[in-house]
């Protein structure tokens, strides 16, 4: 019972620690340009990712491990570029809720698994999705839609793109998460080393305040969040996990509400609640089934994936 408590324990902890990561980009974003941001929060992850592969001496990088780990790289770091510049103009609410979408998106482009066509069940939850992403966008009224809530939007889109191929890459080969993980930093802090040069020279000038921000993004939200996901999953099962991250955009509102002072209006938190109700509906509508299907083809296997 204490190991099963400890490991939900650290599942939730993800997800606080996630959906707290719109509001410390926001905020980080105020003090320096997006890009410096970017690149200060891969290299921080990277140098903590090679520490740590040097440590376990496990060996060297596979070829498989190098080929998709670059091009996970490429994918991961266009979903950060469009979530930083999207909760750089738009609530770390909004933001958190609107990024969830990737729970109902993902099953629409995973073809990995081979479990048949999604009832229409999931597409009324995934109508539901989009009917709160307007209610978001409109906040105090309908209008033109923000920058930011469009960025996100497109993170949203990317994110389930990169789960997706994440699925797909991994599929039968024997890929090591650290290794995996470490090869995606350091081609992220490569990626943003030249657009992010002539901003460098602000790290300097931004307080510890910042420089926390910076590394709380890098330390918690990036490296650790994905350590403790992989080890916590290993120890639970899949719906129990998926339950349990599945709370992020419930933090990522209580978070921009509670310490950013963000306000919420009567449309705002009819979209919030339908973004919540239709993420979960949607997620235990694809669960339910692929296990169906997997009863029914008990010679099907899946590799396990994770981001």
């Amino acid at each position: 019972m204490f190991h099963a408590r400890r490991t939900d324990a650290v599942l939730l902890l993800v997800a606080i620690v996630w959906g707290s990561s719109y509001l410390a980009a926001k905020t980080a974003t105020h003090a320096l340009p997006v890009l410096v941001v970017l690149f200060a929060r891969y290299a921080i992850s990277g140098i903590a990712c090679l520490a740590l592969v040097a440590t376990r001496q496990e060996g060297r990088y596979t070829r498989d491990e190098i080929r998709i780990g670059s091009l996970l790289g490429v994918t991961q770091a266009a979903v950060l570029v469009l979530e930083t510049y999207g909760v750089a103009h738009t609530s770390a609410a909004n933001a958190g809720l609107i990024i969830s979408l990737t729970i109902v998106l993902t099953p629409l482009l995973d073809r990995t698994a081979g479990n048949g066509p999604l009832p229409a069940r999931f597409f009324a939850a995934t109508g539901m999705c989009l009917l709160a992403v307007t209610l978001l966008v409109a906040g105090s009224g309908f209008h033109t839609p923000r920058t930011g809530d469009l960025l996100m939007l497109a993170a949203a889109g990317v994110r389930a793109v990169h789960v997706a191929l994440v699925g797909r890459l991994t599929k039968g080969r024997v890929v090591r998460p650290l290794q995996l993980t470490t090869i995606q930093t350091v081609l992220g802090s490569v990626l943003f080393a030249v657009p992010a040069s002539s901003g460098l020279p602000k790290l300097t000038q931004v307080d510890a305040a910042v420089w926390g921000q910076l590394v709380y993004l890098a330390l918690l939200c990036s490296v650790f969040a994905f350590l403790a996901q992989t080890w916590a999953v290993q120890n639970t099962s899949a719906s129990r996990a998926s339950l349990l991250l599945g709370t992020e955009p419930v933090w990522a509102v209580a978070v921009g509400i509670g310490l950013g002072g963000e306000k919420v209006t009567v449309l705002a938190g009819l979209g919030a609640a339908l973004m919540v109700t239709g993420t979960y509906w949607g997620q235990s509508i694809e669960r339910t089934h692929r296990t169906a299907h997997k009863e029914e083809s008990p010679c099907l296997t899946t590799a396990p994936t994770s981001v």
